[in-house]
């Protein structure tokens, strides 16, 4: 479970006939609360769509999900990126918070 704020604005694509996948990354206070650790996150389809209609840069949020690695050739050299797949969101803010599952 990770709880930060957008660091990016959220990016939406299609990636099939009916089939969207958002991206932002999200920066999660160190207990310190010094810095902060910068988390891509991955959100599908119907979670993928509320992040884009809901989220913006700043924004506060819940998530649980899982780590996800992947792998890249980009320009000749090979790539790679650790994700939270997120499972569970919950926008929140200073009143209430929205959940979308």
């Amino acid at each position: 479970m990770l709880i930060g704020n957008l660091a990016t604005d959220v990016e939406l694509r299609e990636v099939g006939e009916g089939k969207h996948r958002a991206t932002f990354l999200l920066a999660v206070d160190r207990p310190r609360g010094d810095s902060a650790d910068f988390v891509g996150v991955v959100a599908w389809d119907k979670q993928a769509e509320a992040c884009a209609e809901q989220l913006a840069k700043g924004r506060r949020v819940a998530l649980d999900g899982r780590l996800r690695s992947r792998t890249w050739d980009e320009g000749g050299k090979r790539r790679s990126a650790i994700e939270v797949v997120a499972h569970h969101l919950e926008f929140m803010s200073a009143t209430a918070g929205a959940v979308v599952a």
